[in-house]
């Protein structure tokens, strides 16, 4: 799936009501679990976690080369 250009996956797990995320930005790579028993709320979150990570890399300085 994709959220603003990001790339990312949202997965069942064999926990009922668990799903596995992961997504990168650059060159960090961020992942989880989130506990719902909707998909759409699962990728929902995802979603919302990007904008916060998206938010907070754009409010660091770049550091010089």
């Amino acid at each position: 799936m994709n959220h603003r250009g990001i790339e990312f996956t949202v997965a069942k797990t064999a926990i009922p009501g668990i799903w596995q995320w992961q997504f990168r930005i650059g060159e960090q790579v961020k992942s989880g679990k989130t506990e719902t028993k909707i998909d759409l709320l699962a990728i929902r979150r995802v979603q919302l976690r990007i904008d916060r990570e998206l938010k907070r890399s754009s409010g660091r300085a770049e550091p010089a080369a």
